[in-house]
């Protein structure tokens, strides 16, 4: 995970606009801010990006 897909995750996170487990949501507002980085990193690592968000750690 790189620092820019971590900037763009608590840019949404920050934004209050929904459940960061949500992650259809998260990846709508992503697109919609043009994250194009974090709506990839989600379909391609919904794994890891599950673990960021629960532990706050990168695997």
């Amino acid at each position: 995970m790189t620092e820019t897909i971590k900037q763009q995750i608590m840019a949404v996170r920050d934004s209050g606009e929904t459940n960061m487990l949500d992650t259809r949501m998260v990846q709508y507002i992503a697109n919609r801010e043009r994250f194009y980085e974090l709506v990839i990193y989600i379909e391609d690592h919904r794994k890891e990006y599950v673990y960021f968000i629960l532990t706050g750690e990168d695997e």
